[in-house]
């Protein structure tokens, strides 16, 4: 997989990588991309939840699966016997691990969130000396990890935040090899810290977004160096339906919910069978594209729950079934999660991970 060995490369010997495949691989479906992320370098497998560990416990124990998120109390007898890894960072977890890990005798690995300044998951500062203490009085436990977020890496416009919060995971491992307590694996860097700031890659670098080809900010600043290029991450899905219906309307007639919106020319509409259920967002209502014949064909009038209409009048030959790309390329043209996000005042992260999973995704 091109994108994953662009990081691999570009992170070096020393660095492992964890693939984030959270969210259904970022809408790309698990599953099916697991193998080939495997394939092309990824050594950790990072998930947010249980049940997407269960979905993927097939791949081997050798490849460490980290859940992120949150696990419930009632859910870490079974997450501790398929031996996943798991983000901590309150006491009571660490009591019923402790526990668990007795009773069954098990040996179950832990990594600390810690609190740098995102004010989500994760210790703070001042507890995490304390925290870990209370972590090695169960034997069973093992602090294998450290981690944090930023809050801020994708801002090319100003680096302080980052600044700020890579030195107080500075002062947290510190803090912690003072009393005694090494923590084998380090890792902070998102796919934009990632890229942008090499000083985060620790022994561990957690890429979600930049594996499956899209930027966490709008081109490719110039902070990144070693010869990459807009061209470097290339866009692995492509979202694809067909015309459902062929119509002639006269000039003035309504398209959709609402009247919203009137033709302003005797027109020809394509009805397409993908809605909001679908992923497609409401608010691209009017203002959405398509691609038909690798031409560009404007969504009119409201997104309905699992169809929607676009303009083909100027497109020749349109007939049922024609392919229709709603993310992807097509002829010469090209519409991307990014062309979308900006149009619904979002980010290309919701708009590839709310693609409905009931749709097949296939192999190509």
């Amino acid at each position: 997989m091109h994108n994953v060995g662009s990081f691999r490369k570009y992170i070096g010997k020393k660095t492992q990588l964890m693939a984030i495949i959270k969210a259904n691989a970022y809408g790309h479906d698990a599953k099916l991309i697991l193998p080939i992320i495997l394939k092309s370098g990824a050594s950790w497998i990072g998930v947010d939840s249980i049940d997407e560990a269960l979905n993927i416990k097939d791949i081997g124990d050798e490849v460490p699966i980290l859940i992120l998120g949150y696990t419930p109390i009632a859910r870490l007898l079974d997450a501790a016997r398929h031996g996943f890894r798991l983000t901590i960072y309150n006491t009571e977890t660490i009591r019923a691990l402790g526990k668990i890990a007795k009773t069954h005798k098990l040996v179950i690995r832990v990594h600390i969130k810690c609190e740098t300044g995102t004010t989500r998951q994760g210790v703070v500062l001042s507890e995490l000396v304390p925290f870990a203490k209370f972590i090695g009085t169960f034997p069973g436990l093992i602090l294998e990890g450290l981690s944090t977020h930023f809050a801020n890496s994708e801002d090319v416009r100003d680096a302080s935040y980052v600044s700020r919060q890579l030195v107080a995971f500075k002062r947290a491992y510190t803090a912690l090899e003072n009393v005694g307590i090494r923590v084998p694996v380090r890792h902070t860097a998102c796919t934009a810290a990632t890229l942008r700031f090499p000083e985060t890659h620790f022994n561990l670098v957690r890429v979600g977004l930049g594996l499956y080809g899209l930027w966490p900010y709008s081109g490719v600043p110039s902070e990144i160096k070693k010869g990459w290029t807009s061209d470097s991450l290339k866009p692995i899905l492509t979202w694809k339906t067909i015309v459902a219906q062929i119509k002639t309307v006269a000039k003035g007639t309504p398209i959709g919910y609402g009247l919203t919106e009137r033709v302003a020319r005797a027109s020809k509409i394509a009805v397409i069978p993908v809605g909001y259920w679908d992923g497609y967002d409401r608010k691209l209502s009017s203002v959405g594209t398509v691609l038909i014949h690798g031409k560009t064909a404007k969504v009119m009038g409201r997104i309905c729950m699992n169809m929607m209409m676009v303009d083909v009048t100027n497109i020749k030959g349109v007939r049922l079934e024609d392919e229709v790309v709603l993310i992807g390329r097509q002829g010469g043209g090209v519409v991307t999660a990014n062309d979308m996000a900006k149009k619904i005042g979002t980010i290309n992260y919701e708009v590839v991970t709310r693609i409905n999973p009931m749709i097949p995704r296939i192999l190509v």
